[in-house]
């Protein structure tokens, strides 16, 4: 179907200018993309990204060890453990993969589609850690460490400066406390898809008015997404 693969190759050059990095190997790029889900009940044989995955964690978690190490002086072990871990994270990777729109080159599978598969922050995150091994494989760790840096470099700060943010459930009952007499509560605006893999979306309401909105793959963590959407939209973080 050469319709089709022309369309991926357009859509793997459009990533490949967003990320500032050109594969002399496209097919790693391209497995990096590819969720287990894309090539469970195809008959052909497809790689999916789970071992590029498996090696990018620890490639990330180096390259982000060292840089803190170098740029961190004063802070002993345990703090530089911290920064670490705010910075190789879910949530954190999930925030990069958002920022170069990761999700709409992914190969997934029609399931996954349907429940919220591009967005979902466990398989943006992983499909991350899956870039950073093709990159490393098919250019080294300079390349792998330039993109990294370059990619996270925001979130490296924020970690560095102990600003990431895990509970923003908390963040936002304090400052609506502090600031307004508003009284919060968490609405369930749907949920879909099968038993083993639902889908919630949650608001969050300042007494009546919608203050943010956000999804997740259990009602806590679309409760989070909803207060991070509201910590965003009310300004908190210039607080």
């Amino acid at each position: 179907m050469p319709g089709k693969d022309n369309r991926r190759n357009n859509e793997l050059k459009e990533l490949q200018l967003s990320i500032g990095y050109a594969f002399n190997d496209i097919s790693l790029l391209n497995t990096a993309l590819t969720h287990s889900s894309y090539v469970a009940n195809r008959a052909e044989k497809l790689e999916h990204n789970e071992r590029l995955e498996f090696l990018g964690d620890s490639i990330l978690s180096m390259i982000i060890s060292q840089y803190i190490y170098r740029n961190c002086k004063e802070y002993a072990e345990g703090q530089l453990t911290r920064i670490r871990a705010s910075i190789v994270c879910e949530p954190s990777l999930h925030e990069a993969a958002v920022k170069i729109n990761l999700g709409r080159y992914l190969l997934i599978s029609r399931g996954e589609e349907l429940t919220g598969g591009r967005s979902r922050a466990s398989i943006l995150a992983d499909a991350f850690e899956a870039l950073i091994a093709a990159i490393y494989l098919d250019g080294g760790i300079n390349k792998a460490k330039s993109f990294v840096l370059g990619a996270l470099k925001e979130i490296i700060k924020r970690g560095i400066q102990n600003k990431i943010i895990s509970d923003y459930k908390s963040y936002v009952q304090e400052f609506v406390q502090r600031t307004s007499k508003a009284k919060i509560s968490y609405e369930l605006l749907s949920e879909e898809g099968p038993d083993h893999n639902r889908s919630f979306e949650m608001a969050l309401l300042l007494d009546d008015e919608i203050a943010g909105k956000g999804s997740g793959n259990s009602k806590k963590e679309a409760q989070q997404a909803a207060a991070r959407d509201a910590y965003e939209k009310l300004g908190i973080e210039n607080e």
